[in-house]
């Protein structure tokens, strides 16, 4: 008689021939024959009803793991130019897996939206789980694509505003729908996909958005680009009008306590507010006792409520040079939520007991009820702090100020012995005229006043995750996991070229990397190295399990501090609720039996924001340098793909590109592996972060693409290029650090603010 294979066994079986996993091919595996295989029957069955197994038509699979083909639902490129797709196979319990689509030179261009049939290949040590190779394209729903309309004799051709989109659209005069030549319109694909595919998709015109370069066009552009919710349903309008503002019953008194808000000058919102003093207990001599009080939004938005829902489907605040496009209805986000001076609002506080060392020692967490005594600055309080206090900041700088600054003091010494990573990398400022017009693009000073609040929310965020942990209350973790090897490997090789080294064959820690950006300090080359590491870095995300946050150096880390703008902070404040049983609306089971699909959806949602923030930064800056077509400028090579080089200029820190035909009159090759471009002639090599001057050939503000010529490269004339073709730039074929074929990771370039950390 054949053994009967157990439990484990078929499992680790099925895991490892993926594509033979019927139960004809089990028991031919395990030689099962016969009667014997009703036994073999009832296993798997109970296997499937165990949830260990899922069975489709005739084969088992691992629910934990994608069939090596499956069908796909391609999303927008992220801000890197690089595909992802959600799989609709997925039946596990786990976190869905990230997809990344690598295309083929050969394969169609792919748009949101898309459905397509892919073999997989799962992947070990990336930011994603799988690689997908397109089979072939599923008929879905129509495409849609978002351009200018030019008006032509027999109707007209819609010019797609998005960058990876190459060809034209061809509209009839029937499917114009009144669209008028220069107007921004939406239009969705008719006919067939062979036609797209040909280079000649057919549309007709579904929508009219009005004239592309008019006064604050273009932050309307990004949200309608990328799906970004801007209207609010009427019933949750309804439901933010009738609220009341929070009493204090059931609630600590905070009254009393000088709690400062300290923010941007145009902060629309004030969600968290500190307060700080030296601590009196003789045991802790020269801590502090910080206070820090976030709003208490929980309060207003319910569990299941059409607030609630409308907060989550948007899952972030997306924030634009020109507007704000809110999570949360204005009644909320800047009344009744926002911790406005002199104003009593409802707040959950932390208060947390600080040594001399800037060790926290201890914490509470409280419900409260606070009145915040002055909405203050960063600009204020920086010149209050260097000695020259003004009216507002002044009579606060001893009683408030100067304590706060004592504690971040502190913490800054527990900070340089935690060695979190130590990137320098300058934010920049997109000035706008009250027309919507760029008046001028600067570098934020990055003063103390910044690093002291943004110490303050890191500690309060830690705070929460210890609370939530030991409680054992579920919750969101902000995860931000350690580099893959092959972007190490990247980043080391970076490091080589430009003459510093990256310590190998050692656990990687922060500390490893901040020496690496310590060499590079002061020198031409910190920003590339600055640069780099960023790009090696993966990309940080929402998790019910605790993976710890490897650029901050922290073993726990969720978001607390900003419930006003992202729900991954709400859902922590309402596990801070049900864990201290202070009242009725905190977490809820359906909430925790939802939480790994919530914190996809919030990570989504944040990713979207930031390439939405991203595209339109592109095109405030290409409508700014519109106007200095032919000027000269300096700046650094950024990035290298076979079809040209990016350089950041250095006056607006504008990515802008040099094709490759641009380069001179000889055939460059392109090393992957290097990263760089050789002269087939004259062995000239182009890599990351040599000094360049160029001349602005194009900028295009619809798509936000510029287009370089190189002039010198090392203070070297470059040979002139051949003359250009005269077709219309169509904006940037990627950008510098994405995948397909150009080098370094994600490229994260923008510096990412104290509320996304």
């Amino acid at each position: 008689m054949t053994r009967i294979p157990d439990r484990r066994e078929i499992l680790d079986w099925i895991a490892a021939h993926p594509t033979q996993n019927s139960k004809r091919d089990i028991a031919k595996a395990f030689g099962i024959k016969g009667a014997e295989r009703i036994e073999l029957k009832r296993i798997l069955r109970t296997l499937e009803d165990e949830g260990h197994l899922a069975k489709r038509k005739r084969s088992y699979t691992d629910p934990e793991r994608l069939p090596p083909v499956s069908v796909l639902e391609v999303r927008a490129p992220d801000s890197d130019g690089d595909l992802f797709a959600r799989p609709l196979e997925w039946h596990g319990e786990g976190v869905e897996p990230v997809v990344l689509v690598l295309p083929r030179e050969s394969d169609p261009a792919l748009a949101a939206g898309d459905r397509i049939l892919a073999r997989l290949q799962l992947v070990q040590g990336e930011d994603h789980h799988y690689e997908a190779r397109l089979i072939r394209r599923i008929g879905t729903h129509p495409r849609r694509v978002l351009g200018v309309f030019r008006k032509g004799a027999e109707g007209g051709r819609i010019v797609p505003i998005d960058k990876a989109v190459h060809n034209d659209w061809t509209v009839a005069e029937a499917d114009r729908h009144g669209a008028k030549d220069g107007e921004l319109v939406e239009a969705e694909q008719i006919g067939s996909s062979r036609a797209v595919r040909m280079g000649s998709p057919r549309a007709r015109v579904i929508g009219r958005l009005g004239d592309p370069s008019g006064p604050k066009a273009v932050s309307l552009i990004a949200i309608h680009e990328h799906g970004i919710p801007d209207d609010f349903p009427v019933e949750v309008l309804d439901e933010a009008d009738a609220m009341k503002p929070v009493g204090l019953k059931g609630r600590e008194d905070l009254r009393e306590m000088p709690f400062v808000t300290i923010d941007p000058a145009d902060a629309r919102d004030h969600d968290d507010a500190c307060y700080a003093h030296v601590d009196d207990d003789p045991a802790n001599e020269g801590g502090f006792v910080l206070w820090v009080a976030i709003a208490d939004v929980a309060a207003y938005v319910r569990p299941g409520t059409a607030l609630d829902r409308e907060a989550l489907h948007r899952g972030n605040s997306t924030y634009f040079p020109d507007r704000v496009v809110p999570m949360l209805p204005e009644r909320l986000s800047g009344d009744l939520c926002s911790l406005h001076e002199g104003v009593p609002r409802a707040c959950i506080a932390v208060r947390m007991q600080l040594d001399k060392d800037g060790k926290k020692i201890g914490h509470r967490f409280v419900r409260g009820l606070m009145r915040s005594a002055a909405s203050l600055t960063y600009e204020q309080v920086q010149a209050a702090l260097d000695g020259a206090p003004g009216d507002k900041a002044g009579p606060l700088l001893e009683t408030v100020l100067k304590p706060l600054k004592g504690a971040y003091d502190a913490l800054a010494a527990a900070r340089d012995a935690r060695q979190p990573l130590d990137l320098d990398l300058p934010e920049r400022q997109i000035v706008l005229s009250d027309e919507g017009k760029v008046v001028s693009v600067n570098f934020r000073d990055r003063l103390t006043a910044h690093k002291l609040i943004e110490e303050f929310m890191v500690l309060a965020n830690v705070a929460a995750a210890e609370t939530l942990g030991r409680k054992r209350s579920p919750l969101l973790f902000r995860v931000h996991e350690e580099p893959s090897q092959q972007k190490l490997d990247a980043l080391r090789e970076t490091a080589r070229a430009a003459g510093y080294a990256l310590a190998k064959g050692q656990v990687l820690q922060t500390r490893h990397l901040n020496q690496l950006l310590n060499q590079a300090a002061g020198s031409d080359d910190a920003e590339l190295i600055n640069m780099s590491t960023l790009r090696s870095m993966t990309q940080a995300y929402y998790s019910p399990d605790n993976l710890g946050h490897f650029g901050l150096a922290l073993r726990e880390y969720a978001h607390f501090t900003s419930p006003i703008r992202r729900y991954a902070d709400l859902i922590v404040h309402r596990g801070l609720i049900a864990a201290h049983g202070w009242g009725k609306d905190g977490l809820t089971e359906g909430e925790i039996e939802v939480l790994e699909k919530t914190a996809i959806h919030i990570s989504e949602t944040e990713r979207r924001s930031m390439t939405a923030e991203r595209d339109t930064t592109d095109r405030y800056l290409a409508a700014y340098l519109a106007e200095r077509v032919g000027a000269e400028f300096t700046g650094r090579i950024s990035g290298i793909a076979r079809f040209g080089v990016f350089v950041k200029l250095d006056e607006t820190g504008a990515d802008g590109l040099i094709p490759i035909r641009q380069l001179g009159q000889e055939y460059f090759k392109y090393d992957h592996e290097a990263g760089t471009l050789m002269g087939a002639d004259t062995g000239l090599i182009i890599a990351l972060g040599q000094r360049v001057k160029v001349k602005l050939a194009e900028a295009s503000p619809v798509t936000g693409g510029i287009e370089l010529e190189l002039l010198e490269l090392d203070d070297r004339a470059m040979p002139k290029a051949p003359p250009r073709s005269g077709r219309p730039m169509r904006g940037k074929p990627g950008r510098p650090g994405g995948r397909s074929g150009k080098p370094g990771g994600k490229d994260k370039s923008r510096k990412v603010s104290r509320k996304r950390k």
